[in-house]
């Protein structure tokens, strides 16, 4: 037999709370759940995709391995010939 009162309480209408509204209702042992991404807002389920480019971190990996198109590759080549030529023998 199971041990008694060693459960929390449950609660079977939890609200999850994004943004301040009421998303959905699931069960759960906190009467509340405060969450910043749910299904309706997730890009994934909703398919929209938000790259979040800080201080040019994405353009910088981007040209340190080519993948960029033929224009990044062109560019890359031409970087590596200006220093090879401002390098001192």
């Amino acid at each position: 037999m199971p041990k008694s009162d060693i459960h929390p309480a449950w609660y079977p209408d939890a609200k999850v709370i994004c943004n301040g509204q009421v998303v959905m209702t699931t069960g759960s042992t906190q009467p509340e759940l405060h969450v910043d991404v749910w299904s309706g807002n997730h890009p994934f389920y909703t398919g929209t995709q938000k790259i979040l480019d800080t201080e040019g971190r994405v353009d910088r990996f981007m040209r340190k391995y080519g993948m960029g198109g033929a224009d990044s590759a062109a560019k890359a080549a031409q970087g590596t010939k200006e220093d090879a030529a401002a390098k001192p023998a």
